[in-house]
């Protein structure tokens, strides 16, 4: 089967809400790291087969496919087509499982993968709110054979937040505990430079803003989300500005244009478990991924998998065993930001640009989504 390389990775840095990237427009963000991956590969900007971008709550200026409108804010040939995904927070994940896909296919040979997301314009769950006054409270009310298999209660990842520190017995000074830890580990990744090679600076913003100098003192004041007893703002992700792109070219396509692969997608995947658990997908799936791929945990080097609350990760980590030293290792979504459909293209950068500073071989990335689901890809670095 013919492969899929890995010769590019970049994305904006996380604007904090209401913060520096605020007022910039969905297409323009989008737009920024496109024309980014265009101008450092060399490749004719009519010779991309397909932009592929992630993005939920795609209103307003989200709305109208926004990899197609992106593509064209960024100047680029109008010949080239774009398709926007929406698979949740793993949205741009699976945009890079989309290019993958199509470079393994033998029918494409240039694909750029990712996401954007404008969350101080467009917040979490307009789309949802946006529906209201046409008499939709959410995707569920209403539907008799979801009434009848889940309950008329909606799913809300809160719950499933609390749900799962319960199930886990996690109490709330460790989930606090593991986001402080998140947080000072983010702190030190932007002192020491490692995301320098990864951001396109945007606005005048050159670093991630949403890290904060925090205390478990301070933590313990806030108070519980939506009815919780353990889930707090402080154990949850933030929410963001950012978009972040990938490139993915065959073999034909490294010698055409003389580029240099620096990772190979070695697995691609996605499984799914109950929507009302909603976020403990990523333990069997990756189980089930490295199944497929013939891999046990100890062959992996480095583990990005999203923080969208403290105990999904946590409770990865208990089920797995893998060591909590080699994953998030620079923080994650709770200090970074969860900046929704960008944010599986944004990690992938992330953790590409790491295997190559420490020198390690396979990377797994994998993230909870709506609707109980978990993608899980696989990368292998190349040279030196």
């Amino acid at each position: 089967m013919p492969e899929a390389y890995i010769v590019d990775a970049i994305r904006t840095p996380t604007g904090r809400r209401k913060g520096g990237l605020a007022d910039v427009h969905g297409a323009d963000l989008g737009a920024h790291v496109l024309k980014a991956i265009v101008e450092r590969n060399g490749i004719p900007d009519n010779e991309y087969d397909d932009v592929v971008f992630g993005c939920v709550d795609t209103i307003g200026p989200l709305a109208g496919d926004i990899a197609r409108t992106c593509w064209l804010a960024a100047g680029l040939s109008q010949e080239v087509p774009g398709t926007t995904i929406d698979r949740q927070c793993g949205s741009s994940q699976q945009a890079v499982h989309f290019a993958a896909q199509a470079v393994m296919s033998g029918t494409m040979d240039v694909v750029v993968a990712g996401g954007v997301q404008t969350m101080t314009q467009i917040p979490i769950s307009s789309a949802m709110m946006a529906a209201e006054p046409l008499g939709f409270k959410d995707p569920f009310t209403g539907s008799k054979g979801w009434v009848e298999r889940y309950g008329e209660e909606p799913p809300t990842q809160f719950k499933s937040a609390q749900m799962i520190a319960d199930k886990w017995d996690l109490s709330r000074k460790e989930l606090e505990e593991y986001s402080l830890e998140s947080h000072r580990r983010a702190i030190s990744a932007i002192k020491e430079g490692r995301f320098n090679k990864e951001i396109i600076p945007l606005n005048g913003v050159e670093v991630d803003e949403t890290p904060r100098e925090s205390s478990l003192e301070k933590m313990a004041e806030l108070d519980y989300l939506f009815g919780c007893d353990k889930v707090t703002a402080a154990v949850s992700s933030q929410t963001c500005d950012a978009a972040s792109a990938v490139l993915v070219v065959s073999e034909a396509a490294l010698k055409k244009y003389n580029l240099k692969p620096r990772a190979r997608v070695h697995h691609i995947s996605v499984r799914a478990e109950d929507p009302i658990w909603m976020l403990t997908a990523p333990i069997s799936a990756t189980e089930y991924a490295l199944n497929k791929a013939g891999m046990t945990l100890d062959e992996i080097d480095l583990v990005e998998i999203n923080e969208a609350f403290a105990s999904v990760v946590m409770a990865w980590l208990k089920e797995t065993g893998y060591p909590h030293e080699k994953t998030n290792v620079n923080g994650g979504a709770i200090a970074l930001g969860h900046p929704l459909g960008a944010t599986g293209t944004k990690l992938m950068t992330t953790l590409l640009h790491e295997l190559e500073r420490t020198g390690g071989r396979y990377g797994l990335q994998t993230m909870c989504e709506g609707g109980g689901q978990a993608n899980v890809t696989i990368i292998e670095r190349l040279g030196e």
